[in-house]
């Protein structure tokens, strides 16, 4: 049986060299090419290895790279920080045994942590490793919708993102962004235990039913950490436009609080604050 993390290694490495153009890397893109990016012995040949060891790596066989290799491959690939630290993850996990499966732990938020998001006068909701959502406050629920309307297990936010229901939103020019932005957090959680059955049955639904999904997913872009801009668009109030940041919780690995501001005084926490009102 192919090693989960040797998979996800392979897979990784094949996304990333057909992102890669041969013109970028200083090649002749001359002749019939039969793939978007660089072929298999063109990357082999710039992060000096042979082919058929690379061969073997995006196979997902069972592999051992060294340090000095997933450098040399890190480099070919233009690699970013993150990209580097996800590819490290993955192949030293894979060097290892795969580990005997128990059953997942239970995620539970602190009380303090549920106390603190009572106090914050923003909308706050907290979030599992695998996007579940776990808590949130009155402010969010004005914002986004009472969580408790939906069935627990359905409550995650790739799920919602996704929901064939909720598809109003697609037409939003930051959907794709803020998609991309919780697929790379999913891919960095799966980086830590590829066969978690939470993660397997998220991302084997949303890939059964959803092309934008498949799509998005097979890039294999991954986010540690995430921040950005979304658009609300609120009836009673008019459009609403939020910055939002995601901090990390204590645990390893331990949920994350998302946070939606506004810039104090600004026409935006004016409407988020008479929103908060009618909804209340």
């Amino acid at each position: 049986m192919t090693h989960p993390y040797a998979r996800e290694l392979g897979d990784f490495l094949r996304a990333r060299r057909d992102r890669l153009r041969p013109g970028y890397v200083g090649l002749e893109p001359g002749g019939r090419r039969k793939v978007s990016g660089l072929r298999r012995e063109e990357l082999a040949l710039l992060a000096g290895l042979s082919t058929d060891y690379y061969q073997r790596m995006e196979q997902g066989r069972e592999v051992h790279p060294s340090d000095d290799v997933l450098d040399a491959l890190a480099g070919a690939l233009s690699l970013d920080d993150e990209e580097r630290r996800h590819l490290f993850t993955l192949a030293r996990a894979a060097r290892r045994p795969v580990p005997v499966r128990e059953k997942p732990a239970l995620e539970v938020v602190p009380e303090s942590t549920r106390r603190l998001l009572r106090v914050l006068d923003t909308p706050a909701v907290v979030l599992g490793r695998h996007l579940d959502v776990l808590d949130w406050n009155p402010m969010a629920v004005a914002l986004l919708g009472d969580p408790a309307d939906h069935p627990a297990d359905r409550l995650n936010m790739l799920l919602l993102m996704f929901e064939d229901t909720l598809t109003g939103d697609r037409d939003c020019p930051d959907w794709e962004t803020m998609a991309l932005d919780y697929i790379g957090m999913m891919r960095a959680a799966v980086a830590t235990d590829p066969t978690h059955p939470r993660a397997t049955a998220i991302v084997g639904e949303l890939s059964i039913r959803s092309a934008d999904f498949r799509r998005l997913w097979a890039r294999h872009d991954v986010r540690e950490s995430v921040r950005g801009t979304k658009t609300f668009r609120v009836p009673e109030v008019g459009p609403i436009v939020l910055d939002w940041d995601t901090y990390p919780l204590p645990g390893n690995p331990g949920p994350v609080m998302l946070v939606y501001t506004a810039a104090p005084g600004s026409a935006d926490a004016d409407r988020l604050r008479l929103l908060a009102s009618l909804r209340a």
